[in-house]
């Protein structure tokens, strides 16, 4: 019996030790090609009001509520929502809003707190521009160790990749 609960104390500290070596700060981002200008495209990420038209996750909760306050749209506007689960409790604001690039500070409220940074880049090429869409933030350690059991890339990458989609067939159409 105490080798057992050596053996369990001793890969508790294990991981708790391991937690500790991850990364303070994370990034994940997905990229995709869209056959439409920046111009096209950044009024569609700058306005909040465009949103539900490409947004992954307007689908995982419909019956969410969404509060649009501050500027139409670009600097300073906010985008608030409450919804299950899945979709949680949060806020969007639109920090900067330039023709190739959109910057939202998104505070996470439930079902955990999180303050995060997300980032859209359009970078046009000949087949179209490229949309990059990033989220970036502080892991501090109880992220750090839910990042053990949990994967923000499998968690959240789909989505973003699911979103980038939409966005593609709401500016290329």
């Amino acid at each position: 019996m105490l080798y057992a609960l050596v053996a369990i104390a001793v890969l508790i500290g294990g991981a708790l030790a391991y937690a500790a070596t991850r990364p303070d700060h994370f990034r994940l981002e997905r990229s995709m090609m869209i056959a439409a200008p920046p111009e096209r495209i950044q009024p569609l990420i700058a306005d909040f009001r465009q949103w539900p038209r490409w947004s992954p996750w307007e689908e995982k909760d419909p019956s969410m509520t969404r509060t649009l306050s501050g500027a139409d749209s670009g600097v300073g506007a906010v985008y608030g929502w409450s919804g299950n689960g899945k979709v949680g409790t949060g806020r969007m604001e639109i920090l900067s809003a330039e023709p190739r690039a959109v910057a939202i500070q998104l505070d996470f409220l439930k079902p955990f707190e999180a303050h995060n940074r997300a980032e859209f880049t359009l970078v046009p090429g000949p087949e179209g521009t490229r949309v990059t869409w990033a989220m970036s933030g502080p892991q501090p350690f109880m992220a750090k160790l839910m990042s053990l059991v949990f994967d923000m890339e499998r968690m959240v990458g789909p989505d973003f990749e699911a979103g980038l989609a939409k966005l593609k067939r709401q500016a290329e159409g």
